[in-house]
């Protein structure tokens, strides 16, 4: 897997101060996308176990709330054993302290899918160790038509933001915030 960037103190990609990742790789290619630079897996530079032992350094203090993942693509399908590892590391190192957001365009429906497919044919789980190990995903590719700067942590109004826990539990994408709680109703 390659990466664009690590931003150390990041407030744009979630909740409170964060260390966001940048993954190169990105196979949606929507049109209008703010990152269009990270489409090519190549591009950027290898991710190795330095970068990742920079990114659990970058996470320990008190002040920094959690991880972003975004790119590019982090579920580009070559970055996934990455992704998991790195998932893995900082879930052992923080216990839960730190929480864990993703941004994809594939949807929650999607993942699913492959996740129940990996299962079915007793492949190597990563759709499920990584869906398993974010607290946040921001689902759906981004469409220049739906575009909507009002909505939080999303680009346009077919994405959602989804609590992946509550998700799981209820067999089914259930909304980490709802458009009423954003205006204060």
């Amino acid at each position: 897997m390659n990466y664009m960037k690590v931003v150390p103190c990041d407030i744009a990609n979630g909740p409170g101060v964060r260390v966001t990742l940048f993954c190169a790789g990105c196979n949606h290619h929507c049109p209008g996308c703010q990152n269009p630079t990270t489409w090519d897996p190549n591009g950027g530079q290898p991710f190795t176990d330095k970068t990742l032992d920079k990114i659990v350094d970058l996470l320990r203090p008190d002040y920094i709330q959690g991880l972003t993942l975004t790119g590019g693509d982090p579920l580009y399908q070559e970055n996934r054993e990455m992704i998991c590892k790195i998932l893995i590391r900082v879930r052992h190192e923080f216990e839960g302290s730190k929480d864990i957001w993703m941004w994809t365009g594939y949807t929650w429906e999607e993942l699913i899918q492959q996740a129940a497919e990996e299962l079915k044919y007793q492949t190597i789980p990563t759709t499920v160790t990584i869906i398993r190990n974010i607290n946040v995903l921001v689902d759906g590719p981004y469409i220049e038509s739906k575009r909507d700067i009002s909505l939080p942590y999303m680009g346009s109004s077919n994405q959602r933001v989804i609590g992946c826990n509550k998700s799981f539990a209820l067999r089914r994408p259930v909304l980490w915030w709802t458009p009423e709680e954003k205006k204060g109703k």
